[in-house]
């Protein structure tokens, strides 16, 4: 999987002592961007959803309004880039664990596997904060859904065969940074360290706005 990363914005600019601007889909690398939002130049937000966490909870986007949260899409049985997704997100939950407006949402892309029972040991392996941390499964058209159409995590070329759970798959590497106001302030590669250490910072730079 090629990673979206730095690399994700037609435009980029890292200033470590400025909290990033918001993104729109007309920012983005419009392979990335539902056709029918190619155009959008402002104002794009995360939209409605509707998922179950590993406690059996309803977790909407009424769940996260008016609070700074990261996104991801994975898979519990995944060998290959998760393990180092799961470790450096557990490096975000620590930096944010006593910051009551912060929450990380981790969406499946395998719900045929990924129940809520296998969500919750996954949940307690990797020492998820009741609360903080939702690992999330559901529907798969809608969490396909929100994936292509909220967060812009697939580029088209990327949909490939990925044996069972078949040719229509997401999964990248990149976490996505999202405001108070459901706004997208950020792509950064999961996989990568020093991505995850200006996520911390723009999430904190966020917070104090």
């Amino acid at each position: 999987m090629v990673s979206i990363g730095a690399a994700y914005f037609l435009i980029t600019e890292n200033k470590s002592s400025k909290a990033p601007d918001v993104l729109n889909p007309i920012d983005l690398n419009p392979e990335t961007v539902d056709q029918d939002l190619l155009q959008v130049g402002q104002g794009h937000k995360i939209g409605e959803f509707s998922f179950i966490n590993q406690d059996k909870q309803v977790i909407g986007l009424k769940d996260v309004k008016g609070k700074v949260f990261v996104a991801e899409y994975f898979f519990t049985t995944c060998q290959t880039i998760c393990p180092r997704m799961n470790d450096q997100m557990q490096r975000v939950q620590a930096a944010f664990k006593d910051e009551s407006n912060f929450r990380i949402l981790s969406f499946t892309v395998n719900p045929e596997v990924d129940t809520v029972e296998q969500m919750k040991r996954f949940a307690q392996e990797h020492n998820a904060i009741a609360g903080k941390w939702h690992f999330l499964t559901g529907d798969k058209t809608k969490l396909y859904e929100a994936a292509r159409k909220y967060f812009f995590l697939l580029k088209k070329s990327e949909v490939e065969n990925q044996g069972d759970v078949g040719s229509d798959f997401i999964h990248t590497n990149n976490f996505v940074l999202i405001d108070r106001e459901q706004r997208i302030r950020g792509y950064y590669d999961g996989t990568n360290p020093k991505e995850v250490d200006k996520l911390i910072n723009d999430a904190k730079l966020i917070l104090k706005e």
